[in-house]
């Protein structure tokens, strides 16, 4: 049987572009398994054979441990990156782990570094997309981009990301798979940006919800920090996450989430930490199934309604510095 190429990436900015970058470096046929922003277990979708290869994207190992060992038992060379909770990691004679949690990177400025900055412009895209604006604007003008193009990059990456929030693929306004193949052709992000209709198409759906964030108020805040609550909306959920890191952006060490109504009633919830070194996120959301991410970041997947109290409180706590509950709903 032949050996088959088997890509496998989180459907974000940074999932996205980290495999744009890989496979224009190493390009060929591959099958792609990607979704929405909240499917990190990707893996369990995979079934392969002794020979094949799977590049892993964006994705955390601690999700996926379980599914990798069975990939890798059934005689599969396996290629990781990526900067979400990797507790259960393990050496492997066919696993390449690249790896680093550091507040600073995302996945796509792991790949830039592996191939020393050879497509620079789409990982500063990525960072600029995962919330990583400092890294992304230094990585910019080292290249000696002007202000024009790096705020092109900036909302390149902002859009790219906000199309991977959602509760499944129909809240999108296009399949993570099928942005990745409109965006492959282009080596140069600024002729994807000048010439894509479904770029245009993007950029449109994503002003038009975020003139809906102005509007919106905390349900809860303090001095430290603040929790919004968004609606059982399309809308709402697609831009969740955008609305999180601009929250962030503009917190300095305040920390925000931001929970999100989902048509079964239970919230998807976004965590930012304005102190990740100290104070990660990821640590506060794995208190609760389905938490994970990494330390600026985080996430719940599916919290109970019954549950939004104890995880203000939770929230709370952990976050307090000074300051006391001003209650805002």
């Amino acid at each position: 049987m032949t050996a088959r190429r088997l890509d496998v990436f989180n459907g974000d900015a940074d999932g996205i572009c980290a495999q744009h970058q890989w496979r224009l470096a190493y390009p060929g046929e591959s099958m792609l398994v990607t979704g929405i922003k909240r499917d990190v277990a990707l893996l369990q979708r995979v079934a392969c054979d002794a020979g094949d290869e799977v590049t892993v994207l964006d994705i955390a190992v601690d999700a996926n441990a379980a599914s990798l060992r069975r990939v890798l038992d059934a005689g599969a060379h396996v290629t990781w990156f990526d900067h979400h909770s990797a507790r259960q990691a393990f050496a492997h004679p066919r696993l390449r782990l690249f790896w680093d949690d550091a507040p600073t990177v995302c996945t796509s400025l792991l790949v830039d570094r592996q191939l020393v900055g050879r497509y620079r412009p789409w990982a500063i895209a990525a960072a600029f997309g995962d919330n990583l604006a400092g890294p992304a604007r230094a990585l910019a003008s080292d290249m000696g981009l002007s202000e024009a193009r790096i705020a092109a990059l900036a909302e390149l990456g902002t859009v790219l990301n906000y199309n991977a929030y959602g509760e499944c693929v129909e809240d999108l306004h296009m399949a993570p798979d099928a942005l990745y193949r409109a965006l492959s052709p282009y080596v140069d992000p600024f002729e994807f940006i000048e010439a894509s209709d479904r770029y245009r198409m993007l950029v449109e759906g994503y002003r038009d919800d975020a003139a809906r964030m102005s509007g919106l108020q905390p349900q809860w805040q303090w001095q430290y920090g603040a929790v919004y609550v968004l609606p059982d909306a399309c809308w709402a959920r697609r831009i969740s996450g955008v609305f999180a890191n601009r929250l962030a952006a503009a917190g300095g060490a305040r920390a925000f989430a931001v929970l999100t109504e989902g048509s079964d009633g239970r919230f998807v919830v976004s965590v930012r930490s304005g102190a990740p070194g100290t104070h990660a996120a990821n640590v506060l959301c794995e208190h609760f199934a389905g938490g994970g991410g990494r330390r600026a970041a985080a996430g719940i997947n599916g919290l109970p309604a019954a549950d939004i109290d104890r995880f203000v409180r939770a929230f709370s706590d952990y976050f307090a510095a000074c300051g006391g509950l001003a209650h805002a709903g």
